[in-house]
């Protein structure tokens, strides 16, 4: 399968009071079309900076993004974002109306418009909520509007910034597998970022883990276990103990300093 993006020798700097701050070095990496990445890290080690270098809204220090052949330079409708900020949808508007709007914006017509949001509310289980407005909703149910007016836009890459880090458990974890099922049934490439050990292995196709200071890939590692996974499993507990220890190792240093930036996550 044909590499969807393609991430070469990225670099990324900051200025800072005391100087430059180097965020991301030398970042390497490709992510197959329909494949689903999870970037994990602790805070501090640049995977959100790598993600909106992705959208489009970071520019590289030096290095190079491509979208297929096409190189990124600026953020555009083939990236689409969603963030861990529950206030993403348009307050002043209905959850139908905010993907309405979207599709209206993208060039759909008023009947495919209407189509479209009524198929993908009924996808993420919110058909029974259109007319209600953003203030009305749970944190778990707005999260599920954003989701749903992203992939009504079809983006060619759904990018994920801890999407559903401010969630309670049992919210997250319906989240995490309606995500899965959106993802299967629609065949989006998606690239997400978590500092959830659990989180990075129930999602990820692969887990690309992190370090810190400057942000670095430590290891790409693969996961191997049939969906649905279960926590409770044997090579579930296994790959989580082997991330547990990448993260450690770099987040901490082999002499025990710890390597984190404040600041730059």
């Amino acid at each position: 399968m044909a590499d969807k993006v393609l991430i070469e020798n990225l670099f990324v700097k900051f200025e800072g009071e005391q100087g430059n701050i180097q965020a991301l070095e030398d970042i390497s990496f490709s992510v197959k079309e329909g494949e689903f990445l999870t970037i994990l890290g602790p805070s501090g080690c640049g995977k959100s900076t790598l993600i909106r270098s992705i959208a489009g809204f970071q520019k590289p220090e030096k290095g190079r993004i491509l979208l297929g052949k096409r190189q990124v330079h600026e953020p555009g409708p083939d990236r689409i974002m969603v963030f861990q900020e529950f206030d993403q949808l348009f307050p002043w508007k209905t959850v139908k109306s905010n993907i309405t709007y979207a599709l209206k914006v993208n060039g759909k017509g008023k009947e495919e418009r209407e189509r479209m949001a009524a198929h993908y509310l009924e996808m993420v289980n919110l058909q029974d909520f259109g007319g209600a407005f953003p203030h009305q909703l749970s944190g778990g149910m707005k999260q599920r509007a954003a989701i749903a007016r992203s992939l009504a836009l079809n983006p060619e890459i759904l990018l994920m910034d801890e999407p559903f880090g401010s969630l309670d458990a049992q919210t997250r974890a319906v989240l995490q597998s309606e995500l899965v099922r959106l993802w299967q049934k629609v065949g989006s490439t998606i690239i997400f970022i978590t500092h959830n050990i659990q989180e990075a292995i129930l999602l990820g196709d692969r887990v690309m883990v992190m370090s810190s200071a400057p942000g670095r890939i430590k290891d790409i590692v693969d996961v191997n276990i049939a969906r649905p996974r279960l926590p409770e499993t044997p090579e579930f507990m296994a790959l989580w103990h082997t991330l547990y220890g990448l993260l450690e190792t770099k987040r901490f240093g082999e002499n025990g300093k710890n390597n984190t930036m404040p600041g730059k996550d």
